[in-house]
């Protein structure tokens, strides 16, 4: 029987080295895939300077076009206003100086089962628009304030929490305004609903919500570009294609 001769492969230091690194750029692309937050929406317009805080620690500039994910929190500077459209066409405008994280926003258009949508107002105020999953799944909609937790029945409200000494108008606490359908306030004293054209006021969370006869001084006028038309064939757009987001990471 003859042998056959053992062959023996040389080994290459420069194929090993670019072996390993592109296996190292595959994990890190991957691993970065698997822990990316779900995109929760689109900031749509912007009238000044709006970051997003990151889970990770990290910070963003966001430009209108950015997406936002969940476990962002956003921060609104004291000129600006953001309008964030959520993924069911649902719509969160923010006042200037305003906190606002979004704890889950879950929504499947095939799925309503895995329906979620948490937010916590931290300061600041907001107008929240019913999008299809306020719609379908009324009772995943919550919003948590530092005084009380707000529900939606299909609606427009707008909320606004004022800190002790930041309005020598109005006293501290949560100020409601129901613009359509309803919403249930509720906290450990006590719980309310508001329908449209009623305002609210919750002074702390010891105190149950409260209606209120007339307006308390709600401050929320966006630019009058926040309600105009969207679209190529909008007033003033002349079909041309809005600027790509522009993000910046500050670590």
């Amino acid at each position: 029987m003859t042998s056959q001769p053992l062959k023996i492969t040389a080994t290459d230091p420069a194929k090993v080295a670019l072996r390993f690194l592109t296996a190292l750029l595959l994990y890190v692309l991957l691993g970065a895939t698997v822990l990316a937050a779900p995109v929760a929406g689109t900031v749509i317009q912007l009238s000044g300077p709006l970051l997003a805080k990151k889970a990770s620690g990290a910070v963003k500039i966001l430009s209108v076009r950015s997406e936002v994910e969940n476990g962002d929190t956003l921060v609104t500077e004291k000129n600006t206003y953001a309008l964030v459209r959520f993924i069911d066409n649902s719509e969160i405008t923010l006042r200037p100086a305003s906190t606002l994280t979004i704890e889950n926003f879950s929504f499947d258009n095939a799925k309503q089962d895995g329906d979620q949508a948490r937010f916590s107002l931290v300061k600041g105020g907001l107008r929240s628009v019913t999008g299809l999953l306020g719609k379908r799944s009324k009772e995943k909609f919550e919003l948590k304030t530092p005084t009380a937790t707000i529900g939606i029945r299909g609606t427009t409200f707008i909320a606004e929490y004022v800190t002790d000494g930041g309005d020598t108008a109005r006293t501290a606490g949560l100020y409601l305004q129901v613009l359509d359908g309803m919403i249930h306030v509720a906290n450990a004293a006590g719980a309310a609903s508001f329908a449209a054209g009623q305002f609210g006021h919750v002074p702390g969370l010891t105190l149950p919500p409260v209606a209120v006869p007339a307006d308390p001084g709600m401050r929320f006028a966006p630019p009058p570009a926040f309600s105009a038309p969207e679209g190529p064939n909008a007033p003033g757009r002349g079909g041309a294609r809005p600027p790509a987001a522009v993000d910046c990471e500050v670590r």
